[in-house]
């Protein structure tokens, strides 16, 4: 490959990185706003019939054009190798692939702008607090839910959590009686060459304290080997989450809005019920309506329609707290619940998942590159073979 050829490419190259930074420039300015986005927005898949389509098909020819006729005017009479011929070819196929694929640049200026509006870390800021207060947020008949909202969920204070046991006892031919009872769950950990060790001495002092082998036995959940050691996870002792003053509906619900990213989720589920807990036993009143005044800028921020008034909804987060005894018919958190999560689904799709060439036309699009690349580099050939032999 001489000079000039080596020249020429890379002035082509030049101006195509031009050309995508226009795209790039025109994605950054064109994109609308995050309060704007819904369940279909996407970055692009070269929707055939905009602007970006338009401007992006004749962009594409008229370049493509010029280059094949300045390639084979000034540079198709070498004798090249077939070494040598196998590099211009691969050079042809980088050449097609970026005449065609300024979309996706178009795209990356739209990530750019969405990034610019909303970072990473505001993001997972609002998935927190959303985390946080996701309880207070339900529909009023989820909270009837034995499967959202019932003791096991409790991860906050001690002893929690728990473990439910079911007892059922028959009274008569058809009729049990079902008894829920609750049990801490305790761990104990040590190296297994000590545990065997003290296993019979533990053994003796279980029952000098009238407490048999037996029944500490059959509290045992599970046994887990960790390397050297051993840790065995077992009930503790009973409590009753119906009548601890300290717990109330809303802290039996650990279900997350939107997970972050980085986190374990049994971490998360526990960090939201620690600060949930102190919103609701520890903190002023102020807090809690704080938070939800927070709520309502973020549901306004992406045009959510809502009717929640923190001052009232935190009234009413207090009133069931005190009266944890009473079923919760309603409580003022009226606004549109699908929109909030089908927009925070659809700004995790795009951080996480943006697909800047959409599955839906990655076979047209290489079909494309490789179809235009095909016919340029056989023409190449084809032309410096007849100059050559002239």
């Amino acid at each position: 490959m001489d000079k000039n050829l080596k020249q020429f490419f890379i002035r082509s190259f030049v101006i195509l990185s031009l050309i995508h930074l226009g795209y790039f420039l025109y994605g950054y300015f064109k994109f609308e706003g995050i309060a704007n986005i819904y369940i279909y927005t996407e970055f692009y898949r070269f929707k055939f019939y905009d602007d970006v389509s338009i401007s992006h098909f004749f962009i594409s020819g008229l370049f493509l054009l010029f280059f094949l006729i300045f390639l084979l005017k000034n540079h198709s009479r070498q004798n090249y190798a077939l070494g040598t011929l196998s590099k211009i070819g691969g050079v042809l196929l980088l050449i097609s692939f970026f005449s065609f694929s300024f979309f996706i640049s178009y795209s990356f200026g739209l990530n750019a702008k969405l990034k610019s509006e909303l970072s990473e870390a505001k993001f997972n800021e609002e998935k927190t607090l959303l985390n946080v207060l996701n309880p207070f947020l339900c529909n009023y008949t989820s909270y009837s839910s034995e499967k959202l909202f019932n003791p096991v969920n409790i991860l906050y204070p001690k002893p929690y959590p728990v473990m439910e046991v079911v007892d059922s006892t028959l009274i008569s031919d058809d009729y049990y009686h079902v008894e829920h009872k609750y049990y801490s769950i305790d761990t104990l950990k040590m190296l297994t060459t000590d545990l065997n060790k003290v296993a019979s001495v533990t053994s003796m002092i279980l029952d000098s304290v009238d407490f048999g082998k037996e029944e500490f036995l059959s509290r045992i959940i599970k046994k887990n080997i960790i390397k050297d050691s051993t840790q065995i996870i077992f009930k503790g002792m009973e409590v009753n989450p119906d009548y601890d003053e300290n717990i109330c509906i809303f802290l039996m619900n650990n279900t997350l809005f939107l997970p972050v990213k980085g986190t374990t989720l049994q971490r998360q589920k526990y960090n939201n019920e620690v600060k949930r807990y102190k919103l609701i036993y520890n903190y002023r009143h102020d807090s809690l309506v704080s938070n939800f005044q927070k709520l309502d800028t973020l549901l306004k921020k992406y045009k959510i329609e809502t009717h929640i008034v923190p001052k009232d909804l935190a009234k009413d987060i207090v009133y069931f707290k005190n009266h944890h005894s009473e079923i919760l018919n309603e409580i003022r958190n009226n606004y549109d619940r699908k929109a909030l999560k089908e927009k925070f689904m659809t700004l995790e799709r795009l951080f996480y998942k943006p697909n800047y060439l959409h599955p839906s036309i990655i076979w047209i699009f290489f079909s494309v590159v490789i179809g235009a690349w095909l016919i340029g580099f056989l023409f190449y050939i084809l032309v410096n073979y007849k100059r050559k032999t002239k």
